[in-house]
């Protein structure tokens, strides 16, 4: 029996080419688009924290349910080209892979049933009966910066994994580096510098983690 061996995948940007936040704001036109991907760089630069745009873009866009499943199905479309196979190599190797998401969890399901992912930690939205936006889980930890290390964290304490391995773009997921056992930043759609150099590992396809853990 292999040991228990966790490797975590931020989603946007990095299991698929889209931040579902802007996709969400897309469908509300290009003037909303634009102002919500503004906020979304500078939060993933590091320039804003995660919690100063968390609630704000959210009650901009005021997304709807339809337009939710609309993106769940745009993640697909636009995956990684090497995630699904790269995913099943990896627990051919004992390793069992999670989404550890600033984004949403109903968007993000349908990938990670496309990818055999099994756990998504991600922050949930609610919708009235008629579909309109009722509003975001506020107290999930990645609302907020330093959100992801706290649930890797927390997994490593429920889960006992002998290692555990983040891999992402953005400067939220670099803050996970101090509680991994190896960091493995990602820059095929976006190479962030402060992330390239910080750090284990830096790959441009998911296919090149087989090498290297």
């Amino acid at each position: 029996m292999s040991s228990f061996k966790i490797i975590a995948f931020d989603c946007d940007s990095t299991l698929s080419a889209i931040e579902g936040i802007d996709e969400l704001a897309r469908v509300r036109g290009p003037e909303i688009f634009t102002q919500v991907e503004a906020m979304t760089n500078d939060a993933m630069n590091g320039k804003l924290s995660v919690e100063a745009v968390f609630g704000r873009r959210l009650e901009i866009i005021q997304p709807r349910r339809a337009d939710a499943e609309a993106v769940g199905r745009r993640y697909i479309e636009t995956v990684e080209p090497t995630a699904r196979a790269t995913i099943t190599a990896l627990k051919a190797r004992g390793w069992t892979p999670l989404i550890i998401s600033g984004g949403f969890r109903p968007l993000i399901a349908p990938l990670a049933e496309y990818l055999g992912v099994g756990q998504i930690e991600a922050v949930d939205l609610f919708f009235n009966p008629d579909g309109s936006y009722r509003g975001y889980d506020a107290a999930y930890p990645t609302t907020r910066s330093g959100g992801k290390p706290e649930i890797i964290t927390q997994l490593k304490r429920e889960l006992q994994p002998e290692k555990f391995v983040m891999v992402g773009d953005g400067v939220s997921d670099l803050e996970s580096k101090p509680v991994v056992d190896r960091f493995v930043g990602f820059g095929r759609y976006t190479a962030r510098e402060k992330v390239r150099t910080a750090a284990h590992d830096f790959i441009y396809s998911l296919d090149e983690l087989m090498g290297i853990i």
